[in-house]
C-alpha cells in the first residue's frame, strides 16, 4: 500500500482511534500525514497530468486511439515532460490504454517466376531530406457497392502521405497513376521507392514508370512483413482512427473517399518532430458521424432472396 493510500485510511479514520497510533500502525510519519492533509483540495501531479491528457484527447475525435508515444510526443509540443513509465501509468490508471485488436493480413501476392531483387533499405525507415525515401502498399476498404483499393505513397522524412489514389479494382493501373501523381512534386535524382513482392510493382510497366522519373525501386523480402513496416502502421493508423469509426460496409465507395481525402487534407506535418499532428478549423470541429452518416439499406442475403 502505498503511502498517500495509508494518509487517506488514516483520514477517514482519525474520528475514531488518534492519529498518532494510526500512523504507528501503518508505520507512517505524523508530519507527513499532516503535510497530507495540507495539500487536500490541491491537485497532485498525477492530476494535473491527467488533465493535460484528457485536454489532448478531447481536441479531436481520433485522439482518443492515441498510444503513449503519441501522448508523450504531444504532450512534448506543449512543454509538458514526462517520463514514459509515469505516463503508461496515468493512461491505464485513466481507462486510455487500449489493446490492438484486429491483425492486418497482407493483400498484394507475390509472383513466383519474379528473380529476387535486392531489399535497399533494410528496414530503416530514416530519411534526411524529402521524398528521397518513400514506401508504398495497397489496402482494402469494404464498402456497400464493393471493395475499393487504395494505394499511398508515405514520405519516411516526415510521415507525409505524398500521393493517393483509391479505385475498385487492385490492378497495376491504379499502383502506375499513383506514381504518377507523385511525378508532379520535385523527387531528386535517386530517390528509393519501396514495396512488397505484389504483382503490380513487379510488373514490367511499374518498372518501367519507375526508371522514367528515375526513381529506384526496391523491393521486400519474400514473406517479411515487417519490411515495410512503416506502411502498414500507417493503415493501422488510419483503419483504427477513422475506418473502424465508420460503417463503411452501409457506405458508397464515393463517400468513402470524401471522408479518407477530408481525413488526409486535414494533416499536418510539424517538421521540427517530423511527426504528424491535427488541425481541425471551427467548421470541421462541429461535423460528427452520427450527423453526416445516412444508412443505406443493407443487401439481402442470398438465403432470404425468393426466387422468381
Amino acid at each position: 500500500m502505498r503511502a498517500h493510500e495509508r494518509y487517506r485510511f488514516i483520514h477517514s479514520r482519525r474520528e475514531t482511534w488518534p492519529v498518532k497510533i494510526l500512523c504507528e500502525t501503518l508505520e507512517v510519519s505524523e508530519s507527513g500525514y499532516y503535510r497530507f492533509v495540507k495539500n487536500l483540495g490541491k491537485p497532485g501531479k498525477d492530476e494535473a497530468l491527467s488533465a493535460a491528457i484528457k485536454s489532448i484527447l478531447d481536441e479531436d475525435i481520433y485522439n482518443d486511439n492515441y498510444g503513449v508515444p503519441r501522448m508523450k510526443l504531444a504532450l512534448e509540443q506543449r512543454g509538458i515532460k514526462v517520463g514514459t513509465r509515469r505516463l503508461t501509468r496515468v493512461m491505464r490508471e485513466n481507462g486510455w490504454l487500449h489493446k490492438p485488436n484486429r491483425k492486418p493480413h497482407g493483400l498484394t501476392k507475390s509472383t513466383t517466376e519474379v528473380q529476387e531483387k535486392e531489399n535497399l533499405i533494410k528496414q530503416d525507415f530514416t530519411s534526411s531530406s524529402p521524398l528521397s525515401l518513400l514506401l508504398t502498399d495497397i489496402s482494402q476498404i469494404q464498402c456497400y457497392d464493393g471493395k475499393l483499393y487504395m494505394s499511398p505513397i508515405l514520405d519516411c522524412f516526415n510521415g507525409e502521405i505524398v500521393s493517393l489514389q483509391m479505385r475498385s479494382n487492385m490492378k497495376k493501373e491504379l499502383c502506375i497513376d499513383t506514381v504518377r501523381a507523385l511525378a508532379k512534386k520535385d523527387i531528386p535524382c535517386g530517390a528509393i521507392l519501396h514495396s512488397d513482392r505484389g504483382s503490380q510493382y513487379t510488373s514490367d510497366a511499374f518498372k518501367e514508370i519507375l526508371a522514367s522519373y528515375g526513381l529506384s525501386q526496391s523491393l521486400s523480402g519474400v514473406n517479411h512483413c515487417y519490411d515495410n513496416a512503416r506502411m502498414e502502421s500507417f493503415f493501422a493508423t488510419l483503419k483504427k482512427e477513422l475506418l473502424y469509426r465508420l460503417p463503411t460496409y452501409r457506405m458508397k465507395m464515393e463517400e468513402v473517399k470524401r471522408w479518407i481525402f477530408h481525413y488526409w487534407s486535414c494533416i499536418i506535418k510539424v517538421e521540427s518532430s517530423n511527426a504528424p499532428t491535427r488541425c481541425y478549423n471551427s467548421i470541421e470541429r462541429t461535423v460528427t458521424l452520427c450527423t453526416t452518416i445516412k444508412p443505406l439499406r443493407k443487401k439481402p442475403y442470398a438465403s432470404q432472396m425468393r426466387l422468381a
